[in-house]
Formats: C-alpha cells, structure tokens, sequence
C-alpha cells in the first residue's frame, strides 16, 4: 500500500463512520455534522418561508457517494449533489462514467424524495456539499445541484437562496421560481414558489449558472418553458440555458443531454 493510500483510507475511514470509499465504487455513508447554513432559522430566513422546519440530525441520514474511478485527494474535481423525487439517490447508469469523464464527485441523500420536507431536502444538500469537502480537493467553481422532477423543482430553489454555495444548477423536468411567471401564450400563470433574500438572488444573477432541461412530452414543457423566458431572462440572469430533447417524456436524460448541460455550467466557472 502506497504512502498516499493509506492517508486516503484514514480519512476516507473518519469522514464516513468506518465504510470503505474505492473510488468508482457506489458507497453508503453517513455525514458527521452540519455546517451554520443548515440552521432552521437560516434555511426559514432565505426562503422568507412562513413554517418552521422540523427537527433535523445529519447523522441520522444516508447517503450514496461516487468517487470517480481515477480519483486523487489532492486532484481539483467538482462535486454533483443529487435531490432525488423519491426515496433513493437514483439515477441512470449511464450517468457514472460521465462523471468520471468530468471530474464530479456524486452524493445523493436517502429518503430525500418529494413526501420529505423541503426544508430537509435542502438541508441534505447543504450538509452534502460542506462534509465532501473534508474528504477532497473540490473545485469551489463546480459545485453544481441537481435534481429531477420534485427534486429539480428543490434544486431551483437552492440554487438562488444559496447561491454563495453553489456554482450551478441543472433542472431535469422540474423547476420553480421567485416571481409569478406566465406561459408564452399568456394563458396561465405559475405562481412564484418561494421569496429569496435579495443579496442572494444578485449573487445568483451575477455569478451563478443555470440549465433547465426539458422534453417534447414532458408534461412540465410549458412550465420550463415559462420559467426560463418570463423568469431568468426576464429577471436578468446572466447564464442561463434550456434544453428541450425532442420526443422526451418526463423522465431523467441521457448521459448526452446531461454532458451538454455540464459543459455550459462548466463553461463560466465562478470561483465561490
């Protein structure tokens, strides 16, 4: 065992209670504590949310964590954090040699799916992105959230309330907003989802990246649509982009589909 192995594996061993990381290995793994962001009252104060969030202990909580196969500790990757629609940290296999190939790091929480909490989904992530970075190098610029469906519709939401966090944000088939945004054909309107402190929302502006990813069939089109029209554009974001995949339902994309969205956050690295 080489002197740089066996410092990965000590701490490897720490950061998750005794499971063993193999890097391009899927891994179980609990968090050991929660950084001040995660705080009920900070998370209520950003979203300018009337309710309180529940009670809430990391260590309690399970996450998937992928390592790509040619990992090294002290080797800049960027880290992809997952809010699922459902009760595991799922996502298609043809995703994981993309993150391979783009230096991500990927974590999804378990039980993290849309009859959870939204306090608590965002905590997760929040939780997600300060403990990997005890275990590696990241790359402050591409740490990127991503979602799909109700997990996409959280994503949006974190991605401008935490936008001092976060870099980038892919929405997959789900996205919310902070303004009343109508369709492109005035017909109906979808109201706004949450209220983000303005300091946050120029952050979001100005230095962030967003991709919202749709399809021809998705029954969320016309929402997507809306959003990034009457919303992003209209609001004056300064990177944001749609993907609409011809003939897709509402379902996550291919590995293809994700690569593009990757490369146009990628594209305007913002250090955080």
């Amino acid at each position: 065992m080489t002197h740089r192995t066996a410092a990965l594996l000590c701490l490897v061993a720490s950061f998750t209670n005794g499971a063993d990381l193999k890097p391009g290995v899927r891994t179980q793994i609990t968090l050991d504590e929660s950084p001040p962001h995660s705080d009920a009252l900070e998370v209520k104060l950003r979203l300018s949310a009337a309710e309180t969030p529940p009670s809430y202990d990391v260590k309690k909580e399970a996450f998937d964590i992928l390592l790509p196969k040619n990992f090294r500790k002290d080797d800049p990757h960027g880290m992809f954090i997952w809010i699922s629609a459902s009760d595991k940290p799922s996502i298609p296999a043809d995703w994981e040699p993309l993150f391979a190939e783009k230096k991500l790091i990927f974590i999804g929480a378990h039980q993290s799916g849309n009859p959870r909490s939204v306090f608590d989904r965002m905590r997760l992530a929040i939780d997600a992105n300060y403990n990997v970075r005890k275990l590696a190098t990241i790359d402050p610029a591409r740490v990127y959230l991503s979602g799909f469906s109700g997990g996409a519709r959280v994503a949006s939401m974190l991605g401008v309330c935490y936008a001092d966090l976060f870099a980038g944000t892919i929405c997959c088939m789900g996205v919310n907003f902070y303004t009343d945004v109508p369709t492109l054909d005035s017909k109906q309107t979808f109201r706004l989802g949450y209220l983000p402190h303005d300091d946050f929302v120029q952050i979001a502006k100005n230095e962030c990246r967003y991709v919202l990813i749709t399809g021809e069939k998705d029954f969320n089109l016309p929402n997507t649509q809306a959003v990034f029209t009457n919303g992003f554009q209209k609001e004056g974001f300064k990177a944001v982009e749609m993907l609409n995949i011809p003939a897709q339902g509402h379902s996550p994309p291919n590995a293809e589909w994700l690569k593009k969205a990757i490369e146009f956050l990628d594209a305007g690295k913002t250090k955080k």
